[in-house]
């Protein structure tokens, strides 16, 4: 017999309550560091904002997805993710650097439907490169 907290179904369980806290308090610092209130935006239809976000939860469950896959314990996938996590928050930072003569984060703010897609792909794409990088 198995102790409760090496039960595979409390396991489960435990490993995607963090994730969902995790991908909550990420989500509260993207709506920190952009200058747009994500979830007005959406509520308004600004569908620039919501394929931004729709990107960034989708890179964090990637980026678990993978920390999940290589790591044995829940913390080793929570630091795993965490840091996964800061490399992303980096990667929007590097967008927005690398197009300079474009405010990503304002047009977006302006529903601009092309630079909240390139928002997302950049996002995803960034997330599989994470993962596989992690753990």
């Amino acid at each position: 017999m198995t102790g409760f907290w090496e039960n595979i179904f409390v396991e489960i369980a435990a490993r995607y309550s963090v994730v969902i806290l995790c991908t909550i308090v990420f989500l509260a610092v993207f709506e920190v560091v952009t200058s747009y209130k994500n979830w007005q935006e959406i509520r308004n239809g600004n569908i620039a904002v919501a394929l931004a976000t729709g990107g960034k939860i989708f890179g964090i469950a990637t980026i678990f997805r993978y920390s999940i896959e290589h790591n044995d314990t829940l913390l080793q996938s929570i630091g795993w993710g965490v840091f996964g996590f800061l490399l992303l928050l980096l990667g929007y930072f590097i967008f927005e650097f690398l197009t300079p003569t474009i405010n990503v984060d304002k047009e977006i703010g302006q529903d601009n439907r092309a630079i909240g897609f390139i928002s997302m792909m950049i996002s995803v794409g960034l997330s599989f490169v994470i993962g596989a990088s992690i753990g």
